[in-house]
């Protein structure tokens, strides 16, 4: 059999060529390359695309949205320190019956300890958000990465009398791949987002209408959301924000069940 070199096969043979260049380097720079989480959203309540896909992360058991089939909510919040609103988002918590997920540094159990044990009696889930909130992307060891992880294992045990449940979340969502296995080589899911908003800035907090507004254009099925403690409007819109999802027909999921 002979192959006839056309125009038509000669362009088809250089596009297959390119797209196969293309998916082998992405694969590369996704193995090697250190970077922050980041999101484009395309579309008001569907799913945004990460820097790295679903089935890409699941190699190492990482995650950041659940099942897009689902009407489920996964909610979380990053605990660097304490500005006086935890207790009250606690409460509001409490009030909708929903279990959300806290990531804590090292030095709030310190200094919070008795918030610490109200999450874990209430049934929330305390993650792991390391010893001192580095760049985890420099730790070029297990062991390295380990002495930000074991300290906060310990702290929480010391408070709760119980082990912690194996979630991380990376400071500032910095991570390489190698990372994401060292985690999963301690036995950790690491758990990114698909949902938050420029909420951190202490000084410069958001209107409760754009807040409101930002967080309900980009919910989606399966959202993981990511929301800081330290924000004063978080705290007082999670009320009205917990009922119009919950009016919406949303449930609340725990990370257990990712």
């Amino acid at each position: 059999m002979y192959y006839i070199i056309t125009k038509k096969n000669l362009f088809l043979s250089l596009m297959i060529i390119t797209l196969i260049s293309i998916f082998t380097i992405s694969c590369i720079v996704f193995a090697s390359s250190n970077t922050s989480w980041g999101l484009s959203f395309q579309a008001e309540n569907e799913p945004p695309i990460g820097n790295a896909s679903s089935e890409e992360l699941s190699k190492y058991n990482a995650y950041f949205m659940g099942d897009k089939t689902k009407k489920e909510i996964y909610l979380t919040f990053d605990v660097g320190y304490e500005a006086g609103y935890t207790e009250n988002i606690l409460d509001t918590l409490k009030k909708h019956n929903v279990k959300a997920a806290f990531f804590i540094v090292g030095n709030y159990f310190s200094s919070n300890p008795d918030t610490v044990k109200r999450m874990y009696e209430e049934g929330h889930i305390v993650g792991n958000h390391t010893k001192t909130h580095p760049d985890m992307s420099k730790m070029s060891t297990l062991e390295e990465f380990k002495s930000q992880i074991q300290p906060v294992e310990e702290q929480y045990k010391q408070i709760t009398g119980q082990d912690m449940k194996k979630f991380y979340r990376p400071p500032q969502g910095v991570y390489n791949t190698q990372n994401l296995q060292d985690a999963q080589n301690l036995g950790y899911k690491t758990i990114f987002w698909s949902v938050a908003y420029v909420d951190w800035e202490r000084d410069n907090q958001p209107s409760h209408e754009k807040a409101l507004s930002t967080l309900f254009k980009r919910v989606h099925n399966g959202a993981i959301i990511l929301l800081h403690s330290t924000s004063k409007t978080n705290m007082e819109i999670l009320d009205e924000f917990l009922t119009t999802l919950e009016n919406q027909g949303y449930t609340f999921n725990t990370l257990d069940n990712l």
